[in-house]
């Protein structure tokens, strides 16, 4: 559980930037 679940949270937060960034791109310029 340990493994899987710090996994999954590296992968959200990742995920969540990605969006964060891409959206300030799309929508700065």
């Amino acid at each position: 559980m340990g493994d899987y679940g710090s996994s999954f949270a590296l992968i959200v937060v990742l995920f969540i930037l990605l969006v964060i960034v891409g959206a300030s791109f799309l929508g700065g310029y």
